[in-house]
């Protein structure tokens, strides 16, 4: 299988979760190059943190924060986090471009996306906002 479908490979020396610093709950590490895929103008953008997390919560206005205190609001993304608005044109494959609704109108596209990943076809680690494989995001099947 492809190495995006991996957990990545951090330096032990940092925490690999971090508290959110707005709604205090603990996330996952994601890649400096993930967030310069996603944010509007990333040549504008510094990091300043040793390391930075995603914020999952649909309800936060945090997509990514750093261990420094830094945060980057879902409103400084060019990327909609579809994944938590379940709204149905959101995608849930960012490689593909796989909507919610296309999912449910086809469930067949979540074993394309496997035979991909399997392939080392997909670039999930840039891609999906997360910085993880979106398999897990899919509903479970009925």
């Amino acid at each position: 299988m492809n190495h995006c479908c991996l957990v990545p490979e951090w330096d032990d020396a940092h925490p690999h979760k971090h508290r959110c610093p707005r709604n205090g709950q603990n996330y996952a590490a994601v890649a400096v190059r993930t967030i310069r895929h996603h944010i509007k103008a990333p040549w504008n953008w510094e990091p300043t943190a040793e390391r930075y997390y995603f914020c999952e919560d649909a309800h936060c206005a945090v997509a990514y924060f750093g261990s420094d205190g830094s945060v980057i609001e879902k409103s400084q993304l060019r990327t909609a986090i579809g994944v938590q608005s379940g709204v149905d044109d959101d995608l849930l494959c960012y490689c593909f471009g796989v909507s919610r609704a296309e999912f449910g109108r086809n469930p067949a596209t979540r074993d394309f996306i496997l035979a991909q990943t399997r392939a080392g076809q997909c670039a999930c680690e840039s891609s999906n906002p997360s910085g993880r494989c979106c398999l897990k995001d899919f509903p479970a099947p009925a």
